[in-house]
């Protein structure tokens, strides 16, 4: 009992819960208690009121006329059946318009003295016993007017008994029925609120230091188990959320820091003793290319920020895409052609979509920049479109090495990069992937890695394909990003 009511465990909800429900059985008892008692009362009274006619029909039977007005026959079947009715707790007796009591026999003297304006039922009261009365018009046998009354009576002592009886046990058993509904519920109210206990416990030993702990609740699923595993769902999604942006920050400090050490370097070794006007040139053309190195990679944190912040402005327009994609090819061509790769366009005329121009180019730029990276001199790259109605698919493929299965899962992560990828002499911070597939939820869509299908006449199959989805109507709303 001491662990029910210990506040350390939620003892004032438990109470309260515990409190709600005893009012309500109270309530509920009350209710059918009340209920119980008058059907009980209507009962008895139904069953008085059938015995109490069969006795006054038994009683009319033996009526007779005496000096002008009705009495009971002397005869010794008459005072049997008078007997009879008297000893099973019947006063019958004959009543004047006026209320003069003519004849009768059983205890009818004990009766209310009332004489009775319409026939029927009537509960009457004397000296604090009740009696039920039923009462019938009779007619002397010597005249077709109403000659008087006869009323057959019973006491209720024991109806009210009864009903009184049902009114104490109610008294006596609704507090005790109280009283261990109490104990039940304040024990019921533990065991469903004992998982709520162990999800309070692990959210205050969670830290932002340590994400790990989870609820494992093993109970059914039911409002609390479910309630357990959203709350170990969301707990992952938080730790999954902690360590990209753990992540994050450590590969961005280690991006800023690489390009700040070079620039040190290269000052320091530039001013360790007086060089030539051509000397001072060329250092100056290794620091603009470090500085240009630290002004995209600042962009492209920039960038990030404000999608995750959903501070970028959405300033989309009906856009020619067949134009769009072929400026973005001829673009990128002479990057193609200075590493001896093909670029190849399959894109058909007037496909027409709705987005921001500037931030479509970024995004097909950054794909067909990877693309020739990974492709090795003699290779092609292709650049594709097909219009599926609703949406429009542009696919850029590649004769490169591909994409291990195992490494495609975190092609999109910031600062990602492949194996192969991974020296800084081709010049990307693994931010490109990331930025494309963030400008495709933006506008709507997804982008996707998969291998490129074999290519006729190369013997061996391509390298990778990285499929966009964009749809022709964005809708209104920017999605909720990731990271």
């Amino acid at each position: 009992m001491r662990r029910l009511f210990w506040p350390g465990r939620g003892g004032g909800l438990r109470l309260r819960l515990t409190a709600w429900y005893m009012v309500l059985l109270g309530l509920t008892l009350l209710l059918f208690s009340s209920y119980l008692y008058l059907r009980l009362e209507q009962s008895l009274l139904a069953q008085v009121d059938a015995a109490l006619q069969v006795a006054a029909s038994q009683a009319l039977t033996n009526l007779d006329e005496e000096n002008g007005r009705p009495a009971f026959q002397n005869t010794e079947n008459s005072q049997a059946v008078a007997r009879r009715l008297a000893q099973a707790g019947f006063a019958v007796r004959l009543i004047a318009l006026d209320g003069t009591v003519w004849d009768g026999f059983g205890d009818y003297p004990a009766l209310p003295v009332s004489a009775p304006t319409a026939p029927g039922y009537i509960t009457l009261t004397r000296d604090g016993a009740r009696w039920r009365v039923y009462s019938q018009q009779i007619q002397l046998p010597s005249s077709q007017l109403v000659g008087g009354w006869l009323q057959a009576a019973q006491s209720l002592a024991s109806v009210d008994q009864a009903l009184q009886s049902l009114h104490t046990q109610a008294l006596l058993g609704l507090p005790l029925v109280l009283l261990l509904t109490g104990l039940g519920g304040l024990f019921l109210a533990d065991r469903a609120l004992r998982p709520i206990d162990q999800i309070t416990r692990t959210a205050q030993a969670i830290s932002a230091s340590d994400l790990s702990r989870r609820i494992g609740y093993p109970g059914p699923a039911d409002e609390v188990g479910r309630l357990a595993t959203t709350f170990d769902r969301m707990l992952d999604r938080l730790q999954a959320a902690f360590e990209r942006e753990r992540r994050f920050t450590a590969d961005a400090s280690h991006e800023l820091r690489t390009p700040l050490t070079a620039l040190k370097g290269r000052i320091g070794v530039t001013l360790s003793r007086p060089r030539s006007r051509a000397e001072y040139e060329s250092a100056l053309r290794d620091l603009e290319q470090e500085v240009d190195r630290l002004i995209r990679l600042s962009t492209d944190l920039l960038f990030l920020a404000r999608l995750d912040q959903g501070r970028l402005r959405r300033q989309f327009e009906q856009l020619d895409f067949s134009d769009l994609l072929g400026a973005i090819a001829e673009q990128i061509r002479p990057l193609a052609e200075a590493k001896g790769v093909t670029l190849i366009e399959h894109v058909p005329p007037r496909l027409s979509i709705h987005g921001d121009p500037d931030h479509l180019i970024r995004l097909f730029l950054n794909l067909l920049d990877n693309a020739i990276k990974y492709t090795p001199p003699g290779g092609q790259v292709t650049l594709s479109a097909e219009d599926k109605g609703t949406e429009v698919h542009v696919t850029v493929s590649d004769t490169g090495p591909g994409i291990p299965p195992e490494q495609r899962v975190h092609l999109f992560e910031r600062f990602y990069r492949l194996e192969a990828a991974r020296s800084h002499s081709d010049g990307g911070a693994g931010l490109g992937l990331a930025i494309a597939y963030e400008i495709a939820r933006w506008h709507g869509g997804t982008l996707e890695a998969h291998s490129a299908p074999e290519q006729p006449g190369l013997g061996r199959p391509a390298g990778a394909a990285f499929t966009v989805r964009l749809p022709v109507h964005p809708p209104p709303t920017p999605p909720v990003f990731q990271g």
